[in-house]
């Protein structure tokens, strides 16, 4: 979620917004006060009103934001792999482990405080997360074609179970240098993924037998040159 010669007020909001995500993590929604945000970016709590009209705006823009942001990313890397849809595969796993490494805080958020929200705010994020999962159902189907709709759909949540985990490998010296994590989950992902298309004779599960024939595609089973964008 880099940005270049921003403009002073977007790099301001966008350093209050880190900061409250931070802050809603480590001690929730309602035991952050509006002050103690302003504090940690050097400005005084009512001075926060310039940005945002409270801690509830704030809420809304970090988990609407990260929801569109995943899915802008998502489009923008399935685009960009034109008809090599492993190599997209991989994109779209590089993408989501830069959000997993360094939007750790946006993690915690959201999986506690999105009830939180308003409810169109919530529909709106459900509604954009529901996309992201389709684009990542689609490119499956299209690396594993015997792949059921329902075991690629099911294997993109339990993918993106395990790459969300990271918030809860925070203790200093849990988690190995950002390199060699993103390393490690991209060769966890890519195994899940290749799980869900081993042919029946490597796999007695449902989805073995549903995905079967499809074979372990040579995007899926070499590390791929295809990079992603950070969102």
């Amino acid at each position: 979620m880099s940005s270049t010669h921003a403009p002073a007020a977007t790099s301001r909001r966008e350093q209050i917004l880190k900061e409250a995500a931070r802050l809603f993590a480590e001690r929730g929604f309602h035991g952050v006060g509006v002050d103690e945000i302003g504090a940690a970016v050097g400005i005084s709590g009512p001075g926060l009103y310039r940005h945002f009209a409270g801690k509830d705006a704030m809420l809304a823009e970090l988990l609407v934001g990260i929801s569109e942001r995943l899915l802008e990313g998502g489009r923008i890397r399935a685009a960009s792999g034109g008809d090599r849809p492993a190599a997209v595969l991989d994109a779209l796993i590089e993408g989501h482990i830069d959000f997993a490494l360094d939007d750790r805080p946006l993690i915690t958020v959201h999986d506690r405080e999105l009830d939180r929200l308003r409810e169109a705010d919530r529909k709106r994020v459900r509604r954009l997360q529901r996309e992201y999962v389709e684009l990542w159902v689609q490119v499956v189907r299209e690396v594993y074609p015997a792949c059921t709709e329902a075991d690629a759909r099911a294997s993109v949540h339990a993918v993106f179970g395990l790459l969300n985990s990271t918030p809860h490998l925070s203790r200093p010296g849990a988690l190995p240098g950002r390199t060699e994590m993103s390393e490690l989950l991209h060769r966890l992902a890519k195994g899940a993924f290749a799980a869900v298309g081993a042919d029946e004779g490597t796999s007695g599960s449902a989805s073995g037998r549903a995905c079967g024939g499809a074979g372990v595609p040579g995007g899926l089973s070499a590390p791929s040159d295809a990079s992603g964008q950070s969102h």
